[in-house]
């Protein structure tokens, strides 16, 4: 029996703009059409494995549960993580949901994976995983390691011991080196890119984290007891799993573990890790530029130029990286964006607002995209989806004027319910009780005007809501 494992954490930091804190790169569509998160589910197919159990930060859990829907793929659990602990603790709490959802006496292995890597030859990675299945049958713990393309400083390594393979004992695992000694790592034939990915029985994993982390079992152990059935997504107890210590899968176990092996990986693998990676990633012109959307060039070369909204136009420009999005342009030569880390810290300390979320935020209903805003009034262009209903709601400082653009809604207000057509308009008073919904077949879209003293996020009161999020502003 074969569980994959995807780990969907992250703090959309390094391809920022486009990639925020409540809305991570592996949530976005980056390489194609489908989203990083899509892809990785969908490179299962083949491999006879049941449905994946996701483990992700909890403000992400609609929009990955609303992509598996899209893609068809039905989840053994979606497990919220009440806070980030890293991998170690992450894969644990897998492992032990896979081991209740299959009963006593079943003893899964598990595929981990990132949900944000990219890997382009699927069918030589279904091979190396039916090689890492074989070993870890036999209680061993794979890793995979990836055949190195060129000398990386950026990727942690992995000394492969002798033997026949198709798994390898490990001989050590190495940190980033600097540029001379990476060249002499690939130069040996002896190194391998240490992917993040693993494969195990469930029951050996937990065991040796155990042997080796006996602490942080007890904590995952603990908050899955009193983890809270929420839809369908299995809410671990925060108070538990907030006691947890946080470490690497890699330095909690693979490197202290005696039975660690690793399966060599050679299927164009690429944690897509900054800009530069992913100009790396994707088809470029004659010029060696990659272009996304409304994009012109004149006499530029060996750039990644995205645009989301506007047109975006470059004269001159040579190995840049140029992200624009609803609220911020990103510039930066190719050779310095593993700095924008260091300018999202400077942001986050300024207290602004772009680094956690895009001017457009989604919702389970739909989504809304703040266009205009000043001291006493906001303006929001809502979506709505087919069926969808947001929820039974109040404010106890601002009132809002819904005006339908196309679409049908259906208007709660205080005791009356009624239809709005297009261009047809209301107003709902501080301290209504209110709601809006689409009961149409096509998507609703609703231009609301907020006026009043105190327009956030959390000057919202839940009475009634169809996702479960009473008594939060998410």
């Amino acid at each position: 029996m074969l569980i994959p494992v995807i780990l969907s954490g992250g703090s959309g930091t390094r391809l920022w703009p486009l990639s925020r804190e409540l809305y991570p790169k592996q949530l976005l569509p980056l390489v194609g059409e489908r989203t990083m998160l899509q892809d990785t589910a969908a490179r299962l197919d083949g491999l006879a494995a049941e449905g994946p159990i996701v483990v992700c930060n909890e403000h992400h859990r609609f929009m990955v549960a609303e992509q598996l829907r899209q893609l068809g793929t039905d989840p053994t659990a979606i497990v919220l993580e009440p806070v980030g602990r890293n991998t170690a603790p992450a894969v644990a709490i897998a492992a032990l949901v896979a081991q209740r959802a299959h009963g006593a006496g079943r003893d899964p292995v598990l595929l981990v994976m990132p949900a944000d890597h990219l890997l382009k030859d699927v069918r030589a990675f279904h091979a190396a995983v039916r090689h890492g299945l074989e070993a870890a049958r036999t209680g061993k713990l794979v890793t995979f390691g990836v055949v190195p393309s060129k000398p990386e400083t950026g990727y942690g390594y992995i000394r492969r011991g002798a033997g026949q393979g198709p798994a390898f004992p490990i001989a050590e695992f190495v940190e980033k080196p600097d540029a001379t000694r990476a060249a002499e790592y690939v130069a040996s034939g002896e190194y391998l890119w240490n992917s993040g990915m693993f494969m195990f029985r469930a029951a050996r994993y937990l065991e040796e984290l155990g042997r080796l982390a006996p602490a942080m079992l007890a904590a995952c152990e603990a908050a899955l007891a009193g983890a809270k059935t929420d839809l369908d997504f299995t809410r671990l107890s925060a108070e538990a799993f907030g006691r947890c210590p946080s470490d690497s899968i890699d330095y909690a176990v693979m490197e202290k573990t005696r039975d660690a092996v690793v399966v060599p990986l050679d299927a164009g693998w690429n944690d897509v890790g900054s800009w530069a990676a992913l100009h790396e990633s994707l088809p470029a012109d004659a010029s060696g530029n990659v272009t996304r959307g409304d994009v012109i060039t004149e006499d530029s070369s060996g750039c990644y130029l995205y645009s989301t909204e506007r047109l975006v136009a470059a004269v001159g420009l040579k190995d840049h990286v140029v992200v624009e999005t609803k609220d911020a342009v990103l510039v930066a030569p190719r050779e310095r964006v593993q700095d924008v880390k260091n300018l999202v810290t400077r942001l986050k300390a300024l207290g602004r607002s772009e680094t956690a979320m895009h001017r457009e935020v989604f919702r389970p209903w739909g989504s809304y995209d703040s266009v205009d805003s000043g001291s006493r009034f906001q303006v929001k262009r809502l979506t709505v989806k087919p069926g969808a209903q947001l929820s039974l709601q109040m404010h106890h400082h601002r009132a809002e004027h819904w005006i339908v653009v196309s679409g049908t809604a259906r208007i709660t207000c205080n005791d009356k319910v009624f239809l709005l057509s297009e261009n047809e308009s209301t107003y709902i008073p501080i301290g209504a009780t209110h709601r809006i919904e689409n009961p149409g077949k096509v998507p609703l879209y609703v231009i609301e005007v907020q006026s009043g003293s105190y327009l956030g996020e959390d000057d919202i009161v839940r009475f009634e809501d169809t996702y479960g999020r009473e008594g939060t502003n998410t």
